[in-house]
């Protein structure tokens, strides 16, 4: 439930039993004025996020899980549909922080006098395969001459199938590229036939023959170097919230751990699958829970190497979205990072 803009888990109705609950609803400054202690008020941060399943469902565990209210960090978050409204909301500084997305668009952005630093990784492998519905096709050699849906020229979607191909010898010249948008579209595409392949989410990896396609790659094992999802703030939020942003990449970080760990991760992440998203679908939730714990996919420490930032910046420069190699601590900086999980250890 939620009180007064906290949330109140059920972890912590049981942990506190009935006084201590009606303290704990009333909020941090409430507690610690009842204890003689200066009142603390909460940090706010604004975030803002796409609007995917997958991001929809960690929101809602993470709400679900209360961790944010651990931290002491009260937050509004905002979902929206792409890269550029993300971009335009923290250039803006309408909002902080972006926390689960692809950011080989931030480092362009930062290039051309965007105020916006990364800050930490998310999920680092690319939870997504490579489909089709073509029998013929087989093997990523047999996409030449073919088809592809991706989102646009530069986009994730787009960069991730032109490292997939380089990687196999395919001059990406030889596919026609097709840009349709989100990975979940492109994939309706792919069953329909109207594109001979495209990338899309795991979530449908174990349903495969119900719709009539085959996984011709996987992404998370051809391209373990590309760095998937990262978090990346306004300067202006680093300089003025600081200390909320790391709250918040705390909370994040400790739902990682959580995800990739805890037992009872299964009934709580489906819980939250169909909060956000419905039961109608519960065997695409179950998909993504169990890729997460198998393959381990979310940054323990949320740390980004300067090995997987020149990877992006060289696939920018190649596909002359950028003009130069930038300095690593120019678009990096990884303090709050490691504030975040020192609040995590602590914990």
């Amino acid at each position: 439930m939620k009180t007064d803009g906290f949330n109140v888990s059920r972890r912590d109705i049981l942990r506190m039993g009935g006084g201590a609950l009606a303290l704990a609803a009333a909020g941090p400054m409430s507690q610690a004025m009842a204890a003689g202690k200066p009142a603390t008020l909460p940090y706010t941060v604004n975030i803002v996020n796409t609007s995917s399943n997958a991001t929809l469902v960690l929101q809602a565990l993470l709400d679900q899980l209360g961790y944010l209210t651990d931290f002491n960090v009260k937050t509004t978050t905002t979902n929206v549909a792409d890269g550029t409204k993300l971009m335009g909301s923290l250039i803006s500084t309408e909002s902080d922080i972006c926390v689960l997305s692809g950011f080989s668009q931030v480092l362009p952005a930062i290039e051309k006098g965007a105020k916006l630093k990364v800050v930490g990784a998310a999920n680092q492998l690319i939870a997504q395969a490579l489909y089709s519905s073509d029998p013929s096709i087989k093997k990523v050699e047999d996409l030449k001459g073919k088809t592809v849906g991706t989102g646009a020229l530069g986009a994730l979607l787009h960069q991730m199938m032109v490292a997939l191909l380089r990687k196999h010898g395919v001059n990406p010249a030889d596919v026609q590229f097709v840009n349709i948008g989100s990975s979940a579209a492109v994939f309706k595409s792919v069953v329909a036939g109207k594109v001979a392949a495209g990338p899309a989410m795991t979530d449908v990896y174990d349903q495969q023959q119900q719709y009539g396609v085959h996984a011709v790659a996987d992404f998370w094992s051809e391209l373990p170097e590309y760095p998937y999802q990262g978090s990346y703030a306004s300067q202006n939020a680093i300089d003025t919230k600081r200390e909320g942003l790391i709250r918040v990449l705390a909370a994040y970080c400790k739902m990682y751990r959580f995800m990739m760990d805890d037992p009872n991760a299964n009934e709580a992440f489906m819980q939250a699958y169909k909060a956000a998203v419905g039961a109608s679908e519960e065997a695409q939730g179950r998909m993504m829970i169990k890729f997460t714990r198998d393959y381990k996919t979310y940054s323990r420490d949320l740390i980004l190497t300067q090995k997987q930032i020149d990877y992006m910046q060289d696939l920018n420069l190649e596909f002359e979205i950028q003009k130069g190699k930038l300095a690593f601590d120019k678009v990096v900086d990884l303090s709050l990072a490691k504030e975040a999980v020192k609040l995590v250890d602590a914990g």
